[in-house]
């Protein structure tokens, strides 16, 4: 999560909404040691693309890393609960377990507003954890909403209380 959230300062250095995400694999499949397979961060502003959420991003360059979209030995580490469009990608990957940081209580589709993760007519289902470093992943996003509006109010006009025309 720590290499999530050196991505998710990235995409905040950039003018994105502060998310990164990693795609790790445990090589061989049943040792407990992780392999790096790619990385991400929220690039939906500079690409032009409502679709470049750092999920979404990681999982592209895991699939093209490991020349295959199914990612049955993978696991995705995220600083921010996946959106809808994420969660069903990550399963359409089959990713073995996805972990993130905050919650959204706004779009999380991993428990927040609805859990897709846990529909039992879906074909395949993913393991979800959350919370791990969630203070860290929640401060970054309070950091950089904080200070975009804090810019926001500094370049309004000032407001006049005179009486002058």
């Amino acid at each position: 999560m720590a290499l999530a959230l050196e991505q998710a300062r990235l995409a905040a250095q950039e003018g994105e909404v502060p998310v990164g995400a990693v795609v790790v694999r445990r090589w061989p499949a049943d040792s407990s040691r992780l392999q790096l397979v790619s990385v991400g961060h929220n690039r939906p502003i500079s690409q032009f693309d409502p679709t470049a959420h750092a999920e979404i991003m990681a999982l592209r360059a895991a699939a093209v890393a490991l020349q295959n979209y199914r990612l049955p030995d993978c696991e995705l580490f995220v600083t921010l609960e996946p959106c809808a469009m994420c969660a069903m990608a990550m399963m359409h990957a089959r990713l073995r377990r996805v972990v993130f940081g905050a919650a959204d209580p706004k779009t999380g589709a991993a428990g927040s507003v609805v859990d897709l993760f846990a529909q039992p007519k879906l074909n395949h289902h993913t393991a979800v954890q959350s919370g791990l470093l969630a203070h860290a992943c929640g401060q970054e996003l309070r950091d950089f909403f904080a200070e975009r509006r804090r810019a926001a109010a500094l370049a309004r006009p000032a407001t006049s209380t005179s009486s002058d025309p």
